[in-house]
């Protein structure tokens, strides 16, 4: 397990335009792998479950490393914030996907995977 404490930044909200907002933190100097995670996020006192991203976003950026965090349940503002994720199980690599359709399909899979877990 690894854990990333951060300020949750803005992004370019594709996520949210995908169904699935995120809130977005520096990797650091955290050494984790790139990738989808299962992980948790604990909000004033509270654990949330949650899917992570770790990596440069490659079919939409390609560039900047960031974890990316959709909070399973959660609605609220985060922006400013400074959380805990703690990424608890890798489910696969990040890759590039040729297009923005086909990204939202894997998230899909990849929330009902980790949903189930």
């Amino acid at each position: 397990m690894v854990a990333i404490e951060g300020e949750v930044i803005h992004g370019a909200k594709l996520g949210r335009r995908m169904g699935f907002p995120t809130a977005n933190m520096e990797v650091g100097s955290a050494d984790v792998e790139n990738g989808v995670y299962l992980s948790s996020v604990t909000i004033d006192g509270r654990e949330w479950k949650g899917m992570s991203n770790v990596g440069v976003r490659p079919s939409v950026d390609g560039h900047s490393r960031l974890l990316e965090t959709h909070i399973f349940d959660f609605n609220g503002d985060l922006y400013g914030r400074m959380l805990k994720v703690k990424l608890l199980r890798k489910i696969r690599d990040e890759r590039r996907f040729d297009s923005v359709d086909e990204l939202q399909q894997q998230l899909h899979s990849d929330f009902e995977l980790i949903r189930s877990l």
